[in-house]
């Protein structure tokens, strides 16, 4: 579990890619400075699990599905990606409940640039976008952040000063692709509402 608050800038260092899976190797310091074999670190918002490390880098193997259904499959070294540790029971839960299960992936349709804010908008499936409230939460690249405007196939975010800076959200451009993991609360109901219309025997 994580909170959407990335900690530390990574880079890929090496990307093996095998029949089924790929195998990634990222530098980086501070997620590996308490890291232990099996601990779990979201790389750009997917949940990925340390098969090796030492003090400045981790590996993680990356399933087929997950390099179909994210933009892990388009990465290359050196690229930097955003990452957070699992979060501890008793920690501030600075931005929201975040699972690191990427639900799909989003285009950048436009920005608008200030001196201190930018403003993204994103394409978005009507599958996905149903699950998004104006105000809501929505985890992109595995960033937490609040829909600032929404439309049926399209929303946006607002970048702060500090996202720009701690993120790699502030190099994206039109046509970019990232991963959008929705709210896990919006989820639940969606499918609690769906279970609930349906008759079960003996109902009647």
């Amino acid at each position: 579990m994580f909170t959407g608050i990335v900690e530390e800038l990574g880079r890929v260092e090496r990307i093996e890619v095998r029949a089924e899976d790929a195998r990634i190797t990222i530098a980086a310091p501070l997620a590996v400075s308490d890291a232990s074999t099996g601990d779990s670190i979201a790389v750009d918002g997917v949940c990925l699990t340390v098969v090796d490390h030492d003090a400045e880098r981790f590996t993680a193997d990356v399933m087929r599905e997950t390099l179909r259904a994210s933009t892990l499959g388009e990465l290359r070294p050196e690229d930097q990606v955003n990452l957070e540790r699992a979060m501890r029971v008793g920690d501030r839960l600075g931005g929201h409940i975040v699972q690191g299960h990427v639900d799909t992936t989003a285009e950048v349709v436009s920005l608008v640039v200030a001196e201190r804010w930018t403003v993204v908008r994103f394409t978005l499936d009507a599958e996905h976008a149903r699950r998004i409230v104006t105000k809501g939460s929505v985890a992109v690249q595995g960033v937490s952040l609040t829909v600032s405007a929404l439309g049926t196939d399209w929303f946006e975010v607002s970048l702060i000063p500090e996202t720009r800076t701690a993120t790699t959200l502030a190099t994206l451009t039109p046509g970019d692709t990232v991963n959008i993991e929705t709210d896990v609360l919006a989820r639940h109901v969606e499918r609690l509402l769906e279970t609930a219309s349906v008759t079960r025997p003996g109902d009647d």
